[in-house]
């Protein structure tokens, strides 16, 4: 199983969520983040043409499990919805998980996710 950690442009959360549940991966968390990256943050011109930089922007971290199998599919499926083609789309990250357990039931491993 993989924990996927998507970190995307907030407009683009309807877009991700409504493609991974069609696509039947209805179970996520959203996370609202602020953060940068390669694009270190966007230059604002202000009154009187002063300038100034806001280094920190808002993105949306998705997070989801699944199955080691399903792991290029979810990917895609996120790359796909998010993708703007501009600097600041975001990053998915792959985490190895070990296990997990449905609370309510007790399963564990994939039959959990």
């Amino acid at each position: 199983m993989y924990k996927l950690e998507a970190i995307i442009r907030p407009e683009k959360l309807d877009d991700v969520k409504e493609v991974l549940a069609n696509a039947g991966f209805t179970g996520l968390n959203i996370v609202h983040v602020t953060g940068r990256g390669t694009q270190k943050g966007i230059v604002h011109m202000g009154r009187g043409g002063e300038t100034y930089t806001v280094d920190m922007l808002p993105k949306v971290k998705i997070e989801v499990v699944v199955k080691d199998a399903d792991s290029d599919r979810v990917v895609k499926l996120i790359c796909d919805a998010a993708r703007t083609g501009n600097i600041g789309d975001g990053k998915i990250f792959l985490i190895p998980v070990a296990d997990a357990i449905r609370v309510r039931t007790g399963e564990r491993g994939e039959a959990a996710v």
